[in-house]
Formats: structure tokens, C-alpha cells, sequence
């Protein structure tokens, strides 16, 4: 009752199964493209552009001042000169005690602000510059 199997008997149901295993693989993973649309053809009438509208530059004010402002001006300065001397010191003070990076846009701000005051900028000016130097960092309190 021994049965002798073959080689060729043991191999035909592998061989069978790496065939229809192949087949699948080759007809399901080689799907090709398809073609891409033609281009219209250049005899066509295409849309034309709009011409670009001409841009007219008017001249602006020369900012001409009269005698009465620049006196005004030399005799209010803007205001807050020496109390923004005291908010750049202070910027500078806490430049020294703050964590990095917040020292190093403390220290922009200070040096912002005293070539702000030294140009004899108004206090809104200053302030704003040194709120740029910031970047978002809160304001000293002497600068408030």
C-alpha cells in the first residue's frame, strides 16, 4: 500500500499556483495610462487679454513746513524725550535678566529706542520702533 509520489506530481499544484498568481499580478498592476488630450489647435481663436490698465502716478505733497510747525515742533518735540531715555534704560536692564531670545530682541529694542531718541523721533515713533524690535515681547513698564 505505499504510494510513491512523484517529483512531478508534488511540483504541479506549486507550479499551478505561482502561474495563476502571476497572471493576477500581471493584469491587475500593468494598467496604462491614458493618452492626454489633444492641444487646441493654434488656428482657433483664442480669448484675447484685456489691455492692462495704465497706472497714473499723482505727484504727492513735497511735505512742505510752515515756520509756525517747525517751531511748534522744536518746542514740544514730540513729547516724552526723557521718559523714553528712562524706557530704553529700562529695556536694557531687563535685556540683561531675560532668558534667551528674549534678551537678544530686548536688546535690539533698547538700541532701537536710543537711536530713536537721539534723532529726536516723537514718542509715538519711538514706541513704535521698539515694538518691532520686540516681536511680540510685553513692554517694560517705564515704557508704557
Amino acid at each position: 500500500m505505499s504510494q510513491r509520489i512523484s517529483a512531478a506530481q508534488m511540483l504541479k499544484p506549486i507550479a499551478i499556483g505561482l502561474l495563476v498568481s502571476l497572471a493576477g499580478v500581471g493584469y491587475l498592476g500593468c494598467k496604462k495610462d491614458e493618452p492626454p488630450p489633444p492641444l487646441p489647435s493654434p488656428a482657433s481663436p483664442s480669448v484675447t487679454a484685456a489691455p492692462a490698465p495704465v497706472l497714473e502716478l499723482a505727484p504727492e505733497d513735497a511735505g512742505v513746513v510752515d515756520a509756525a510747525d517747525a517751531d511748534a515742533a522744536k518746542k514740544g518735540g514730540g513729547g516724552g524725550g526723557s521718559s523714553m531715555k528712562a524706557c530704553c534704560a529700562a529695556l536694557a536692564q531687563n535685556a540683561k535678566s531675560a532668558p534667551p531670545p528674549n534678551n537678544q530682541y530686548m536688546e535690539a529694542a533698547a538700541l532701537a529706542c536710543n537711536a530713536a531718541v537721539g534723532a529726536g523721533q516723537s514718542q509715538a515713533a519711538v514706541t513704535a520702533a521698539i515694538q518691532g524690535a520686540l516681536r511680540g515681547i510685553g513692554m517694560p513698564p517705564g515704557c508704557k
